[in-house]
């Protein structure tokens, strides 16, 4: 098991890690759509856009990437923000990875959506 962290996306503003890697998979804490001084993007299409590249970058640390996701954890505080949030996700996971999406009553900074995943990471050459 390895701590990943990375200062190309927000650090964790708790007693937890960006991600962890282990077994092969990385494992990522939930990333809001903040930027790197912790402001809010605006709205749901830039909280979402902000939200995954946290995650890229999250990912490229650990030698994974966005192509990589087996699974995502979508939480959205308002659920009429569903196929919205949809469009703007399906841009990015064109692999179509498994996907779990509730509504939360609240999340951290008052964020309107947090993302975590699982990826798969890319194994050395000659292995």
């Amino acid at each position: 098991m390895k701590r990943v962290s990375t200062d190309q996306a927000p650090a964790a503003v708790g007693p937890y890690s960006q991600a962890i890697a282990a077994g092969g998979y990385v494992y990522t804490s939930g990333q809001l759509g903040i930027d790197l001084s912790g402001r809010l993007a605006e709205g749901l299409e830039g909280q979402t856009r902000r939200a995954i590249e946290n995650l890229s970058a999250v990912l490229l640390a650990a030698g994974s990437s966005l192509s990589s996701v087996v699974k995502t954890t979508c939480y959205l505080s308002n659920i009429n923000d569903f196929t919205r949030f949809n469009e703007i996700y399906a841009e990015y996971f064109t692999e179509k990875p498994a996907r779990t999406l509730i509504e939360a009553a609240a999340l951290p900074k008052g964020a309107i959506l947090e993302i975590d995943a699982v990826a798969e990471i890319a194994k050395e050459q000659g292995e």
